[in-house]
């Protein structure tokens, strides 16, 4: 079973149908709504600040996922994937975001919708990343724009295949 922690006061919050694995950890405040997974080894924590997540999102395997004391809490939206290692921290993710494995989202980022943050990619502190583009590199800089074609082939499918990847382990 999960770990599942309270931590100030607040314990985790969970909407239906999730998928926690065995090694996930979840701690504080956090409110995660339907249709999630949290994989091996990866953590939630919302000890310093909160964290909401929204439906159908799917954190892969030693993502971690954070914030800042009394500065930045974590916002993550519908229909997000988070790659394997990869780090968000204190940032805003909107609806139908992709950010790929061992990728660094910063500090009070915002992502906004139907974009994808390269593997590897560290997105620094403070930077808005455009509607339908990619952004990669060290530090991540907009690399070219995507179409709703390469969105629902990349995006959706990661996110509709973590669903099902979920009701094999339940």
């Amino acid at each position: 079973m999960a770990l599942i922690k309270s931590v100030r006061g607040f314990t985790p919050e969970f909407g239906k149908n999730i998928y926690l694995a065995e090694t996930a950890t979840i701690i504080g405040e956090v409110i995660m709504g339907d249709h999630c997974s949290v994989w091996f080894n990866a953590v939630v924590r919302g000890d310093v600040n909160w964290i909401h997540i929204g439906n159908k999102v799917n954190i892969q395997d030693g993502a971690i996922i954070h914030c800042t004391y009394q500065k930045a809490p974590t916002t993550i939206g519908n229909n997000v994937s988070i790659g394997h290692n990869a780090i968000v921290h204190g940032c805003t993710l909107e609806d139908n975001v992709l950010v790929g494995m061992g990728a660094i989202v910063m500090d009070n980022v915002v992502v906004k919708k139907n974009s994808l943050i390269a593997a590897g990619a560290v997105v620094l502190e403070n930077t808005t990343v455009e509607s339908g583009t990619i952004y990669a590199g060290v530090p991540a800089k907009r690399v070219k724009e995507i179409g709703q074609e390469h969105f629902e082939q990349i995006n959706m499918r990661i996110a509709n295949n973590y669903m099902m990847y979920a009701e094999w382990f339940r």
